[in-house]
């Protein structure tokens, strides 16, 4: 037995049993053990970005880690930008990142790299495996801060260590110590600043406390205080539909949410922080509740967020409350758009043929802004988004989801420029045949970015900025991309065509793309 045996085990022994992989030479030891563990799920992604987005995606999904195996410090730094959004959804992540033999670094050879000083900015830990003995104990540890912190760990794996020998042993899960409970005065504290604030106060909720109970335990709360209810600007995962609590999301645009949160004069955080905008705006704040909000915090990242809101619910005497913002049912199915295509329309078409339980991976970015709202009273869903702004995420997030909820529908809600950084993600779908429907809102431009130039003042483009934001110079052909990658795809150009293709995917296994040309 070596030291890559015993990180498979470890995994394994802890439920870890999923690894997003991408690997090199210095990993093939870790490779070989792989193969030795049949329990064990392997994935390969062509792209490292692929990789650490698909592992994001499963565990919003399941709820536990994935593993990924990335190769030396420059196939980490391929895969920074999605550690970066798995970073801000909190998600819990094991990346083990092989690297030279520890005798083999002092040559500096051409892959050598300062592996720590990449992976500590897009990690919430970082532990470099020391021995074979050691490897053990540092996944051991990546774990239960995985799910602790909770966010993305990062171990460090040298080729030595690998395939060292160890000592046979006999494994047992790692002890998870319990999640931090709310103490009774901060509880008593936030109950009384609500009661005094009632209709001008605010609860925002991120984490666990998205979920179906916690977020009807929420509104609970507000039917007992007037209080209103929102979720942070970007969040791991929501659970959506008819029956659940309608939540909002802080807006985007500064403006609409300056004006959304303009009379929160008292805001509980439950999770969350302090709502800013997502970039600096000449004449505009940075913080979007007024300088008179009093911000209080409930509960933390960590903490026991359900338990939390639970506890304050207690207190106020409205667990029994019938809640507000309950999301009702359609009366009847929405009609259909018709004619020429356009992103609304693609939206309000996907909405409306929404299959219950599905998965909503979204990173339509400016051409879906409709549909999450599109949404309230659709059948129940989870909601996963991209969450730190770094594109590049969405076809990777729906991977990870479509392999940790193998029984359940994934619909992709993708824009063209984000889709094409991690655009390999396609063949993975189609190697694993996973349950996708990728819809490409295809304007061939970067529309969020041609807002943001008149967000700063700047209303006339010139060749030069025209060329930056626009992309339909050559003009992407997403369904033959998507056909080189082994994934059937077709385009429409009417909702008529779109609806009949959206149709058809909903009723077939396996991965699809429809480019919505609009």
């Amino acid at each position: 037995m070596n030291g890559a045996d015993r990180l498979c085990d470890t995994l394994l022994i802890n439920g870890v049993d999923t690894c997003f992989a991408n690997p090199g030479t210095s990993e093939m030891h870790f490779v070989a053990a792989l193969d030795r563990k049949p329990q064990m799920r392997c994935v390969l992604g062509l792209f490292e970005g692929v990789v650490t987005g698909a592992a994001d995606g499963y565990a919003r999904m399941a709820d536990k880690p994935a593993a990924t195996l990335l190769h030396c410090g420059p196939g980490m730094a391929n895969a920074l930008a999605n550690m970066h959004n798995a970073r801000r959804a909190r998600t819990p992540m094991i990346n083990v990142v092989g690297d030279h033999a520890t005798y083999h670094l002092v040559h500096d050879a051409p892959l050598t790299s300062d592996i720590e000083s990449l992976a500590h900015p897009m990690s919430h830990f970082v532990r470099r495996i020391a021995t074979a003995e050691d490897v053990g104990p540092a996944i051991g540890e990546a774990y239960v801060a995985s799910l602790t912190l909770p966010g993305v760990t990062t171990v460090i794996l040298p080729a030595d260590c690998a395939w060292g020998s160890v000592e046979p042993a006999t494994l047992k899960p790692t002890e998870l110590p319990a999640l931090k409970s709310v103490d009774a005065a901060t509880v008593g504290a936030v109950a009384a600043g609500l009661r005094k604030h009632g209709a001008r106060a605010a609860i925002m909720l991120t984490g666990l406390a998205l979920r179906e109970k916690p977020m009807e335990m929420a509104a609970r709360v507000c039917a007992a205080t007037g209080s209103k209810i929102f979720s942070q600007m970007s969040n791991g995962r929501i659970q959506r539909g008819a029956g659940r609590v309608a939540m909002p999301k802080v807006f985007y645009p500064i403006d609409k949410a300056l004006e959304q949160l303009k009379d929160v004069d008292y805001l509980v955080l439950v999770g969350a922080q302090t709502p800013v905008g997502f970039f600096a705006y000449p004449g505009k704040p940075g913080r979007l509740v007024h300088d008179g909000c009093e911000v209080v915090t409930l509960a933390s990242p960590g903490d026991d967020l359900p338990a939390a809101i639970t506890a304050l619910a207690e207190e106020m005497g409205a667990t029994k409350s019938a809640p507000l913002y309950i999301a009702p049912p359609r009366k009847e199915q929405p009609g259909l758009p018709t004619g020429k295509l356009d992103a609304d329309k693609a939206c309000a078409i996907v909405s409306a043929l929404l299959p219950e339980n599905c998965i909503v991976c979204d990173e339509s970015v400016s051409s879906g802004r409709s549909f999450y709202y599109d949404c309230h009273s659709a059948p129940q869903h989870d909601y996963i988004q991209l969450t730190g702004g770094a594109i590049g995420e969405g076809i990777p997030l729906a991977i990870g989801a479509a392999v940790a909820c193998p029984d359940r529908k994934v619909i992709g809600m993708q824009a063209d420029g984000s889709g094409m950084y991690t655009v390999q993600g396609l063949w993975t779908q189609a190697r694993e045949n996973l349950d996708i429907v990728t819809v490409v809102f295809a304007n061939r431009t970067y529309q969020i970015l041609h807002g943001e130039m008149r967000a700063v003042g700047v209303n006339d483009f010139g060749r030069n900025a025209t060329l930056m934001l626009n992309i339909d110079e050559p003009a992407l052909d997403w369904v033959s991309m998507a056909k080189g990658m082994g994934v059937e795809a077709a385009r429409a150009t009417t909702a008529e065509e779109f609806t009949s293709l959206f149709k058809a995917a909903l009723g077939r296994k396996g991965p699809f793309l429809i480019e919505a040309a609009i």
